[in-house]
């Protein structure tokens, strides 16, 4: 393997990462605010990419808009499911187990919705910039450029959001002590809905970003939500930070990995790497040990 193929291997890798880290950091999201470990959200994903299939194929809305408003719709649809689903469980004894359960039966309830409303048809989206940037030997797409130009924004406004804003104070204090916050004020619950509808969009644009370079399916979301569980494994359950530094470190890795054997190889990489964090450090790279 050539440095220059090495690089771009590297690049590759952090595409691919910043998309894991959006995914990873809106499971990180959900679990750190109220323990919530929410398997229905690669079906956010998966809903976020068909938004935005029909409004730039079968409606004709030019990106810069349909993504923002596939985004929006995702984030409505994650803040009323929360408030129709988990809402009314987290009140209850034993909720941990029945949040489970039930995030586990809205994935299948959502997988057989869009099988049956969108077809199984594989779809995919339009490249939203063409053309090939070279550099010292190194062939990039403009697309996957912007891919992490997204990616950084996204990850800009969400840090900005939690740690300069009072939405962002509330949830970080209703994650660190639910009954301290409700005595100053905070609404928990509809924090909650906030947090779990904020996740959904993270979901969204991940899915908005990689629609023209993997296909959308009523199933596609069930892999990208196996490589977030593996990517706040990797950084820390709860850490939004470690899920980030997750995202990428594992892109890299599957990236060089895949370049070095063979695609046929990337999920053994993903879950070999994880295998290894969970035996030498289970709290997770970025977490802190309890």
């Amino acid at each position: 393997m050539t440095f220059s193929i090495f690089l771009e291997q590297i690049i590759n890798g952090i595409v691919i990462g910043s998309m894991y880290a959006l995914i990873g950091s809106g499971i990180a999201l959900i679990y750190g605010t109220m323990r919530v470990l929410n398997l229905a959200h690669g079906e956010f994903y998966m809903l976020g990419g068909y938004f935005v299939f029909f409004l730039v194929v079968t409606y004709g809305v030019p990106a810069y808009l349909a993504i923002p408003v596939a985004v929006l719709m995702t984030f409505l649809l994650g803040a009323i499911i929360q408030r129709l689903t988990i809402f009314y469980l987290l009140a209850r004894e034993g909720w941990a187990f029945s949040t489970i359960a039930v995030t586990l039966g809205l994935s299948i309830f959502l997988q057989n919705a869009a099988l049956l409303l969108f077809g199984e048809q594989f779809q995919s989206v339009p490249y939203y910039l063409q053309g090939v940037i070279e550099f010292a030997g190194i062939r990039l797409p403009v697309q996957r450029l912007l891919i992490i130009v997204v990616a950084l924004v996204t990850i800009g406004a969400m840090t900005f959001v939690l740690k300069k804003t009072r939405l962002g104070w509330a949830i970080r204090a209703t994650s660190q002590d639910l009954d301290a916050s409700a005595v100053v004020g905070i609404p928990a619950q509809r924090i909650y809905m906030i947090t779990f509808g904020l996740a959904a969009a993270l979901g969204a644009v991940a899915a908005a970003m990689l629609a023209p370079i993997y296909a959308i399916n009523p199933w596609s979301g069930l892999p990208i939500l196996l490589k977030g569980f593996v990517v706040v494994i990797l950084g820390g359950l709860g850490s939004f930070p470690g899920a980030i530094a997750g995202g990428l470190i594992l892109g890299v890795v599957e990236a060089i990995g895949v370049q070095l054997t063979s695609s046929e190889w990337r999920d053994v990489i993903a879950f070999t790497l994880m295998i290894l964090v969970v035996w030498i450090r289970p709290w997770g790279l970025f977490g802190q040990k309890p």
